[in-house]
């Protein structure tokens, strides 16, 4: 079965477009067990029967022409078959012997002229299918079906118009050949409200991406040069534009303030539900809802740009992967509908050769049972339904799965490695201590420091000068600005030669004090990155910077802890500050002093050991590491290259969203196990009885249309089942 799959896969890529080659423009579908199949417009899948679904996803009218379709067939089929099914059970009516009263050729005449349409009309979507199949080679529940229903129609309407072709076997005591149009008209409008339900499901898990496209506003207010201002449609909008976003509206792009502050509710993005204050400066993200304050925005991402639009294509890509355990399904199914098939046929040899009269009639109607019966269909949706449900709930979470192989490998993850910087910490380096030397006072040393970086552009220099503007201290332009390479920078301020650097720097310039370089090792004890000030040649003091760690990182750690994770922080920092941050928050090893390019290879180290290893991080450091990682998680606030390369993105870079997302796994795979057992329990019980097992000990036969019942309630369960994920708790 394998290999006549591949050899269908191979040929059916020429025919249709492959992923990279999907222009945007067009409507394609595809099919979420087999995602190599993809084709132009709304159709069924070639291997499984089951119907395509769009590539895409946009806010327009969804394409429900195939359930419009299935619900118009099960309606009349239901109308049609109540009575085809009240004259085959009319015997059972106390007092109402219709045979009798119009004869029995003439009921039978009725039954075949109401269960044709049934059969013929409503169950033609699943004749063209099981075709399919035959051509295709590959076997499937639409095989089964079409075989069964094929089977009781034709032996029945053969009984109706031709009875004296059939031998003594096929006949009853009465010398009468009956008639399954019930059978095959109640299997046909049983398996009709079985696809619609299904397709009514499915659609139900792409709510979770509508209602997240349905966030963003549909205007957006652009403030032009003069100060005049105007609505314009959302997709008007162009990077650079000003926007005004009034109290209670919608920000309409993502973008950063420029003027004005407010509380901002950012809950779709992130799942959490306090209000997070903006001033200028500060990020902003489209659909997120403004509080009670005015801002003036300036738009930087819009249209497929904006966090908004990555986080709808990576849930649609998601609930359109495979998870690894869906292969051990499709194994099962490759060669469950051939052994079906067999039991079939080996059923109906045992009942035409040793079971009762009349035999023939047996055989046929228990090989019905059968085939009705072992339908996969619960088998084919028990992987996809959970990945579908889940992928959309974990983005209401602000937890982004980019296929369905991490939603399967996070829970088995035993070893976490973490970066520092934007990670465990807020990855923007705050002014933490000024420790003055006498005759110099703080606001000497800092303005100072401050003025002369104010030429540097790095990340340390941006916080001094931040916390000398936060204390409110007038800088004034340096000059002769100088940089040393590895130790510092040196310059004019106000007329005085200004240093600041390493110990290294002030050792060129003169005499380190020993209580100075004491108080220096504390500082980095406490995790600080410590900067010495010299002014006119002499030491002046020392300044402290350190990247504050986020509020929620100890309690996350702390979770992480109980899920029974190892957490292993690898960082470029110097070991004296990387354990201090380590020993504040719990974290179980450190090795520090990693260059970049060297990350890959401590996950490669780890993974060599045995470990399930998951690698969280931010930056473009970080990329080749995530790669490398079993699963690689990225911090959502870090560069577009780390979400690329991860499997996971927390869309607020807090490592709680691990903890949301490993439970959302756990329970995830929970549920895909429930599914397989019961769809594999099911067909294990079921097809047994079918083929009446029971019978020389009971006297019991299953009726194909009590199989084709048992059927699509086994496909409901593991829907319904599925579905329970939407409300489960992360």
């Amino acid at each position: 079965m394998n290999t006549e799959h591949e050899a269908h896969c191979c040929h059916h890529d020429n025919s249709h477009t492959t992923p990279a080659e999907v222009p945007e423009d067009v409507d394609y579908w595809t099919c979420p067990m087999h995602p190599e199949v993809k084709q132009e417009g709304p159709g069924t899948c070639p291997y499984c029967g089951m119907a395509l679904e769009p590539v895409g996803v946009s806010l327009g009218q969804e394409d429900d022409s195939e359930l419009r379709d299935m619900q118009r067939r099960f309606w009349v089929s239901a109308a049609l078959t109540l009575p085809v099914f009240i004259v085959a059970m009319a015997e059972l009516i106390p007092g109402q012997n219709l045979v009798e009263q119009f004869g029995l050729r003439r009921l039978q005449w009725v039954q075949i002229v109401l269960a044709s349409p049934v059969v013929l009309w409503g169950g033609w979507p699943f004749f063209v299918r099981g075709w399919q199949s035959v051509v295709n080679r590959y076997l499937n529940m639409f095989t089964l079906i079409a075989l069964g229903v094929a089977v009781a129609y034709i032996y029945s309407a053969a009984a109706v118009i031709a009875p004296g072709v059939f031998p003594d076997a096929f006949r009853g005591p009465d010398g009468e050949v009956a008639v399954y149009f019930e059978a095959a008209a109640v299997i046909v409008t049983l398996v009709l409200l079985g696809q619609v339900l299904e397709l009514r499901a499915r659609s139900q898990t792409g709510a979770a991406i509508k209602a997240l496209l349905g966030l963003a506003p549909n205007t957006a207010r652009v403030v032009k040069e003069d100060g005049s201002e105007s609505d314009i449609d959302l997709g008007d909008v162009q990077v650079g534009d000003q926007l005004r976003v009034r109290p209670g509206e919608k920000i309409p792009v993502d973008g950063v303030v420029v003027d004005g502050s407010s509380s901002v509710d950012e809950s779709m993005v992130t799942g959490e539900s306090i209000p997070v204050l903006k001033k200028a400066g500060d990020p902003v993200v489209g659909a997120t809802i403004n509080g009670t304050g005015s801002l003036l925005m300036r738009a930087e991402r819009v249209g497929a740009d904006t966090l908004l639009s990555q986080i709808v294509h990576m849930v649609a890509e998601a609930q359109r992967s495979r998870a690894p355990i869906q292969k051990l399904a499709d194994v099962v199914a490759g060669y469950f509908v051939p052994a079906v098939v067999v039991v079939a046929v080996i059923a109906f040899a045992v009942w035409a050769t040793v079971g009762p009269e009349p035999r023939m009639a047996y055989a046929i109607i228990n090989s019905v049972a059968v085939l009705i019966i072992a339908c996969p269909c619960a088998l084919g949706l028990a992987t996809p339904m959970s990945i579908m449900v889940a992928t959309g709930r974990g983005a209401t979470a602000g937890v982004l799965f980019k296929n369905a192989e991490a939603v399967e490998t996070l829970r088995q993850v035993d070893t976490l490695i973490v970066d520092k910087t934007g990670t465990l910490t807020e990855g923007r380096p705050k002014l933490m201590s000024v420790t003055p030397l006498e005759p110099h006072d703080e606001d000497v040393v800092l303005s100072s420091a401050a003025s002369l970086e104010l030429h540097s552009e790095h990340p340390l220099a941006e916080a001094i000068i931040r916390g000398a503007e936060e204390r409110g201290l007038a800088l004034t332009a340096s000059g002769a600005f100088q940089s040393v390479t590895g130790k510092g920078v040196t310059g004019t301020v106000e007329g005085r030669s200004v240093a600041i650097g390493n110990d290294k720097l002030v050792k060129a310039s003169g005499e380190l004090p020993e209580s100075l370089e004491a108080e220096a090792e504390r500082r980095r004890a406490d995790g600080e990155t410590v900067m010495y000030v010299v002014i006119d040649g002499r030491a002046a003091g020392l300044i402290g910077v350190a990247d504050p760690i986020k509020e929620t990182t100890r309690a996350a750690v702390d979770e992480l802890h109980k899920q029974g994770l190892r957490i292993v922080m690898v960082t470029g920092d110097n070991r004296t500050t990387a354990e201090a941050v380590a020993r504040k928050v719990g974290i179980d090893n450190v090795i520090a002093g990693v260059l970049p390019e060297e990350k890959a290879n401590v996950v490669q180290e780890l993974r060599d050991e045995g470990s399930v290893v998951a690698m969280a991080g931010d930056g473009i450091n970080d990329a080749p590491a995530l790669a490398a990682a079993h699963v690689g998680i990225a911090m959502g606030t870090g560069t577009d290259v780390a979400i690329e390369s991860a499997g996971v993105t927390l869309v607020k870079g807090d490592l709680r969203g691990i903890v949301r997302a490993r439970l959302l796994s756990a329970a995830t795979m929970r549920n895909i196990r429930q599914n397989l057992v019961f769809a594999f329990g099911y067909n294990s019980l079921g097809v047994p009885i079918a083929a009446g097992v029971l019978f020389p000990f009971t006297g019991m036969l299953l009726s194909p249309m009590i199989a084709a019942a048992a059927m699509s309630f086994s496909s409901v369960s593991v829907i319904g089942n599925a579905l329970r994920l939407r409300t489960a708790r992360i």
